[in-house]
């Protein structure tokens, strides 16, 4: 409102609005403070102005604002940023600024915002206050609040469900025998394509250097978990093939796991493993296997079998030289020795398979607890979220 652009319209030929150039009328210095670059807008030459004193000028402006962002929901943010309107050289005695419509109007009119974009536009809060640089001059200012949602859908089907989906896999590993190399090839695919998949999607999250969105602690403790999911793996495939050290499993190893985690962990057949019975990774040997067992002195050699000890082969060896003997007891008992060795290394490999396997079930559990506790705290930390 220009109180010196007023005239009677009877005196003009009834003439109630006239458009005047915008070099030739005083435009108030009104600015938003928010501004980080150059306004871009078209340029509009003609202003309004009504017999009133009323001057409008619809120049649009299109800005480059700064705004406080919170990205600790993304992708579920909600934004609020504030642009506000004042004078910088006026204060309230040649400039006082108000609105034209009312809050509410203001408030629940959307029909400008571009609805089809990332962005959702929830409502617009508009504040009038006064503030004074010194005891005699006020300043007005008129500030909205620009609340905008994002829109998730995007960063759930590209970000979150392929995590989840490469996590739920990494579970499903744990089912393949530990005695195999299948599973730390498996675990090591895994971590790789994770890899892959986070370099992928390190563009898509907002840098900032105040603070770290949700999302972005949740694929690291996912990175984690993988690594630590492949370092179990590492450390039960060696253990079931610690025979290669010949030594046999601990006493106290053997009540531990053995005795008292098969009890609590529920795992039936404590003794023997069910896996073990398949014997396909390892064809154990066992004693009454032998269809025969040989026993040799200096002057004679006979063999009977295990379950006929008194039938005799009836072969003497009384004629033969002693030098051809010597040479056949010599091969009898490297032969025996090898077997001997290779039975006590078959029962070694029984002894640390079963415990391998009775740890596998105990790194599981506490892998799936980890997981469990590591879901359910993202679940409260978003439910906290909304809350608020």
């Amino acid at each position: 409102m220009d109180e010196f652009l007023v005239w009677n319209p009877e005196e003009f030929d009834d003439v109630k609005q006239i458009s005047i150039p915008t070099a030739n009328v005083w435009v108030p210095d009104i600015l938003i403070n928010e501004f980080v670059d150059v306004g871009k807008s078209p340029d509009i030459p003609y202003v309004y102005v009504g017999n009133d004193g009323l001057v409008r000028n619809y120049k649009p402006i299109q800005v480059v604002t700064a705004c406080s962002l919170n990205i600790y929901n993304f992708p579920f943010d909600v934004q609020n940023c504030s642009l506000t309107f004042q004078s910088w050289l006026h204060t309230t005695k040649d400039i006082n600024i108000t609105l034209i419509r009312t809050p509410d109007e203001v408030k629940e009119d959307k029909n400008v915002f571009m609805n089809q974009g990332e962005w959702e536009l929830l409502h617009v809060l508009s504040k009038y206050k006064q503030f004074s640089v010194d005891s005699n001059e006020y300043y007005a200012e008129m500030k909205f609040h620009v609340v905008i949602r994002r829109r998730p859908l995007f960063y759930t089907v590209n970000l979150l469900l392929p995590s989840i989906f490469l996590m739920v896999m990494d579970i499903v590993g744990f089912y393949l025998p530990p005695d195999s190399g299948e599973r730390v090839s498996f675990k090591i695919t895994l971590l790789l394509g994770y890899s892959v998949f986070l370099i992928i999607v390190s563009d898509t999250l907002p840098a900032t250097a105040i603070g770290t969105p949700l999302i972005g602690v949740y694929f690291v403790v996912c990175m984690a978990l993988l690594v630590i999911s492949l370092t179990e793996t590492v450390l039960i495939v060696r253990l079931v093939h610690k025979q290669d050290l010949q030594s046999h499993v601990p006493q106290w190893v053997k009540h531990l796991v053995l005795e008292k985690a098969t009890v609590l962990l529920c795992i039936r057949n404590k003794k023997f493993c069910p896996l073990l019975s398949q014997g396909s990774d390892l064809p154990l040997y066992k004693e009454n296997n032998m269809n025969t067992a040989v026993r040799c002195n200096h002057h004679s050699c006979e063999g009977s079998r295990d379950t006929g000890r008194n039938l005799s082969l009836g072969m003497t060896v009384r004629d033969t030289s002693p030098p051809v003997m010597d040479s056949i007891l010599h091969e009898i008992t490297s032969i025996r020795q090898f077997m001997e060795k290779k039975d006590e290394s078959r029962e070694i490999a029984k002894e640390w398979l079963k415990v391998g396997y009775v740890l596998d079930v105990l790194l599981f559990r506490v892998y799936m607890v980890t997981v469990l506790a590591y879901t359910i705290t993202l679940g409260t930390l978003w439910s906290v979220w909304q809350n608020a």
